[in-house]
């Protein structure tokens, strides 16, 4: 009988903490990670240099704030007083894209498939954003290295990628 009454009461307690997990607020429940924020446009770092080819301009964002943020995974880039901006390649919709904590991102903008095509524009600026919600940052031709207006027709850009290599191996593989 006593070994009977020793199990009722552990099961009893068992169930009975059971019950208090069960019925704990919330608050004290695992929560999902926080979500990572937006950056803000005074932490983030633009740049953009004219190629040894003339027709690509690599651009790059820097997180300079203490916390990883999010920009837009597709660059905004747009040329002088043209209207519309470089086309994304491969095609897709904004989203998210994490940037830690000092780090840098880059992307790779074709501005034009044939430096000698009839219906190029010229243009002696260019601006990117890393995100449409922010105001991005023109460049001279001076500040992109640029000896001459850069042409402009049906320009593309690659998505936001880690290094430099990898948005121009992104660019060659859908452009070629």
């Amino acid at each position: 009988m006593r070994i009977r009454s020793l199990l009722t009461v552990s099961t009893v307690a068992t169930a009975g903490a059971a019950l208090l997990l069960t019925a704990a607020p919330q608050g004290l429940a695992a929560q999902p990670a926080a979500k990572t924020p937006v950056c803000k446009s005074k932490v983030l770092k633009l740049g953009a240099k004219q190629a040894k080819d003339a027709r690509i301009v690599h651009i790059s964002v820097k997180n300079t704030g203490t916390r990883a943020c999010t920009i837009d995974r597709l660059p905004v880039v747009t040329f002088g007083d043209l209207d519309g901006a470089a086309q994304p390649v491969p095609s897709g919709e904004s989203g998210p894209y994490k940037v830690g904590a000092g780090k840098t991102v880059y992307a790779a903008v074709r501005t034009i498939a044939d430096l000698k095509d009839p219906q190029a524009r010229r243009v002696g600026t260019i601006t990117v954003s890393a995100n449409p919600n922010l105001y991005g940052r023109t460049f001279t031709l001076k500040q992109l290295g640029a000896s001459k207006k850069v042409k402009v027709w049906e320009p593309v850009t690659t998505w936001w990628k880690p290094s430099k290599a990898a948005a121009d191996k992104a660019l060659k593989k859908e452009v070629g």
